[in-house]
């Protein structure tokens, strides 16, 4: 039987936003039933890359977003309002985008802890390519430079949570174009930076590098039990 640590991994390739969405939605509700059942419940870890798209999660401010819909049809992106927290992205090709939908329960885990978890996962990370990346008061995600007039996000961080289980998740800047953020306020700050792997590190990163120390990095700090069979959804 299942225990809550026993987590079911799928690599999702590259797939239209609205379709993941939805997915994590199906997949939270399944969690929730089988949860108030007494049923053993599985977690899911899925990691996909996106085709360009801007998310404003519910407390964010539509003023952050720089384009508008012409703009955005120009340069092949969307722009969807989201039910997760925090204020603007961008995802787009080159971002290893995850999203873990676990019951923090069996995880001994509140909200607070399970985002600086998911922080964690990214500052181990980072730490394999010699990076030091570090938190910011007030303003959830990664960043490098802390402290200092070039402090600059590497990964942005926003999560919904029903009845103790989780979706929606983070998104770490590998091989992105930066160039989209330049049509946002990222995260709603007008002041720092955004950054990637590549940019940091001056050469295009293996993604499935990164896809495999992320793995490793949740195994090591939330504990996950992670089968790696792929899952058809």
């Amino acid at each position: 039987m299942l225990t809550g640590r026993e987590t079911k991994f799928s690599d999702l390739g590259i797939r239209d936003y609205r379709k993941v969405w939805e997915m994590q939605q199906q997949v939270l509700e399944e969690v929730k039933q089988r949860k108030m059942q007494g049923k053993a419940v599985p977690g899911y870890l899925f990691f996909v890359e996106h085709p360009p798209v801007y998310t404003l999660g519910k407390s964010g401010k539509e003023a952050n977003m720089l384009m508008d819909a012409l703009q955005l049809r120009a340069r092949c992106a969307e722009f969807i309002k989201v039910d997760r927290g925090g204020d603007i992205t961008f995802h787009g090709p080159g971002q290893l985008v995850v999203y873990p939908v676990v019951d923090l329960e069996s995880f001994g885990m509140g909200v607070k802890e399970y985002v600086w978890a998911l922080e964690e996962v990214v500052i181990g990370t980072l730490g394999k390519y010699g990076l030091s990346g570090s938190r910011v008061d007030g303003a959830t995600g990664v960043w490098l430079g802390t402290d200092t007039l070039d402090e600059r996000k590497i990964c942005a961080i926003g999560v919904k949570c029903s009845r103790y289980v989780t979706m929606h998740g983070f998104a770490l800047n590998v091989n992105t174009d930066l160039s989209y953020f330049d049509a946002i306020h990222p995260c709603g700050f007008v002041d720092k930076g955004v950054t990637s792997l590549q940019k940091e590190l001056k050469r295009a990163v293996d993604m499935e590098e990164v896809k495999a120390e992320v793995l490793r990095q949740f195994q090591t700090v939330m504990d996950m039990k992670i089968n790696t069979n792929t899952i058809e959804k």
